[in-house]
């Protein structure tokens, strides 16, 4: 090979290495670590970062399973940006000095929340002096076991509560543990499965009053709008894949928590995502509502001492 064929090939790979050094910039994402759980409701997160909807919107996203009974910490330690969790929680973590704000709504629950009881437990006021396994304060198992009791005449201090996450007090409970359970979806779904156990005595669609919520820190939102704007546009994708092409979705989704297509799908029933006209509605006055009333029965049950700010605790930029 002549020398002046080997100088054109240096240069040329000298200046595609420039452009390339260029050009790195422009492709740069915008790193964000997300706390969720198993629950149905959040799937479309997972989906929009296993269907590369986050990373074609600039977002390189780390997805954490963390309980909801630590997720807290992870976001005060700076392990995790943002979170999703129930609007109720976000008034515990706030109170409690976490300072987090909402940024859109992720999913209504309409049966996928629910207690389950043994067979001769035939109302919520039968479970006065009943053990009911439910995660620990300060999540939404615990506050939905204490609405539900409230509902019906009677108050947490009625039960006695063992700690236990979604998932093993649904096993426990079909494996014969426990006067009762609180769970939600994909897991309240083995409970349906083993009608000998026992049976779903009340869910979301007698009590309405689980609902998810996205947020994250103040400092995250502050410093990153592009990026929040970006998350909120790619969850909104995901919805719209649900619908375009659900088959696969439902695929996507259920195998992040082992579930089948159909599995998954079967789940998803039980409750609603919901998409940016939903959310402007919610925003609009059905999330104070609810958000004052669920502040009250947090004081009532010591889990908070005062009320945050709730004019803080949501920025419905990112929806319009």
């Amino acid at each position: 090979m002549s020398q002046p064929s080997t100088l054109r090939r240096l240069l040329a790979g000298a200046a595609l290495g420039l452009g390339l050094a260029v050009a790195g910039p422009a492709f740069a994402q915008t790193k964000v670590a997300i706390g969720i759980s198993g629950w149905t409701g959040f799937a479309p997160l997972t989906l929009a970062k296993e269907a590369g909807i986050f990373a074609r919107n600039g977002l390189d996203v780390t997805i954490r399973k963390i309980p909801q009974a630590s997720r807290h910490l992870a976001i005060a330690s700076g392990d995790i940006q943002c979170a999703a969790t129930t609007v109720e929680t976000w008034i515990v973590w706030n109170a409690n000095g976490i300072a987090t704000t909402q940024l859109f709504q992720l999913d209504k629950s309409y049966g996928a929340d629910g207690m389950a009881v043994r067979n001769g437990i035939n109302s919520i006021r039968d479970l006065r002096g009943k053990t009911v396994a439910a995660s620990a304060p300060g999540t939404a198992p615990y506050f939905t076991l204490a609405w539900m009791l409230r509902e019906n005449g009677l108050s947490i201090r009625d039960v006695t509560v063992v700690n236990m996450e979604p998932g093993p007090a649904a096993q426990a409970f079909v494996a014969g543990q426990n006067d009762a359970a609180m769970t939600y979806e994909p897991f309240l779904s083995s409970v349906r499965a083993a009608p000998q156990a026992g049976k779903i005595i009340a869910t979301t669609l007698d009590y309405p009053m689980v609902m998810d919520t996205f947020g994250c820190t103040p400092a995250f939102i502050q410093a990153n709008e592009a990026a929040v704007r970006a998350l909120a546009k790619s969850y909104f994708e995901a919805l719209e894949m649900i619908k375009t092409n659900q088959a696969e979705a439902y695929r996507i989704m259920g195998a992040d928590v082992r579930q089948t297509a159909e599995q998954f799908g079967n789940s998803a029933q039980y409750l609603r995502w919901q998409d940016q006209a939903a959310n402007k509605t919610f925003f609009a006055g059905e999330w104070r509502t609810f958000s004052e009333k669920a502040a009250d029965l947090l004081l009532e049950l010591g889990i908070i001492r005062t009320k945050p700010n709730f004019d803080t605790m949501v920025d419905t930029r990112f929806i319009q």
